[in-house]
């Protein structure tokens, strides 16, 4: 069972500048998609610029100056936006419910604690979680669909898998509701990730700035080297031969979940590449948030 994900938000500060600190300025520089070395490299700048200066604070503007010189002039300006975009989106009056779906195996944890860390939002679970805290309650008698896997779960009609997975998610997803109301009664902003996330099936959340996407990988190779990944980092709890031998239904709920996607306009995220799939769901995050805020 995984347990919530908590992180420390990186402090940008507000509108009187960015309070100095080398590690957290490098952390938030990193957070912004800058390498730990030039990050580090950046902060030190920025240290010695304050110092000659006489300052405690640092604007946007002289960051950007900055960043520009140690970073060259396109990259620092990106680098700049990216800090601004995530400055505004904190400052936000609504909490945010980013959901991250998509079928086993597709990176979804990886992704969503990278996009929590750098975000700075410090609440981060998966509907594994409220499934397994949904099974300590409800019986297999009562409630068969939630003890079995998401690609597991037996249905006498013609739907097969496809079938069982639909009756597992709208069992699962009384929780995630319970969930996501208890993060809005509280104000909490939250990352939310799991395969029972699929686009249309949720009711429409308010009182949140909602962001909804789907990773999917397309390439059946790559999809299964995810597993034995899995397999080491866990070791053992996740064996890698019982996906492999069940591929052929995993990727069947990724085709069913990509459609469902596809039908609602949710955007479809291919992860071939973890960091340009991270980066991805960032800038889908930053443009909804922008969106917001121009309304």
């Amino acid at each position: 069972m995984t347990e919530p994900r908590h992180f420390e938000p990186l402090p940008l500060g507000g509108a009187g500048g960015l309070p100095y600190s080398r590690g957290l300025m490098a952390r938030a520089l990193m957070a912004a998609g800058v390498g730990a070395v030039r990050a580090y490299d950046l902060a030190q700048r920025v240290q010695t610029d304050l110092q000659r200066r006489g300052a405690e604070t640092i604007d946007l503007d002289r960051l950007e100056a900055l960043a520009q010189d140690v970073l060259g002039e396109n990259e620092g300006s990106q680098v700049a936006r990216r800090l601004r975009r995530r400055e505004a989106l904190q400052e936000l009056d609504l909490p945010i419910i980013l959901l991250i779906g998509g079928a086993t195996g597709t990176g979804k944890s990886t992704v969503a604690t990278e996009v929590a860390y750098r975000l700075g939002i410090t609440r981060v679970t998966s509907t594994d979680f409220v499934r397994q805290t949904m099974r300590a309650f409800l019986s297999s008698e009562f409630m068969p669909s939630i003890h079995y896997s998401s690609f597991e779960v037996p249905d006498e009609g013609a739907g097969g898998v496809i079938d069982g997975f639909v009756e597992q998610t709208r069992n699962v997803l009384v929780g995630v509701r319970a969930l996501i109301e208890r993060a809005l009664q509280e104000g909490w902003s939250l990352v939310l990730e799991g395969v029972h996330l699929v686009p249309g099936m949720l009711p429409p959340i308010e009182g949140a700035l909602v962001m909804q996407c789907v990773l999917a990988i397309e390439d059946r190779d790559l999809h299964e080297s995810h597993f034995w990944v899995r397999d080491a980092s866990s070791d053992g709890m996740r064996p890698v031969q019982k996906y492999l031998d069940a591929i052929a239904d995993i990727r069947l709920l990724q085709d069913f979940v990509v459609e469902r996607a596809q039908q609602v306009g949710v955007p479809v995220v291919e992860n071939a590449s973890i960091e340009l799939t991270i980066g991805t769901v960032m800038e889908l995050a930053l443009s909804s948030a922008e969106r917001h805020v121009r309304v």
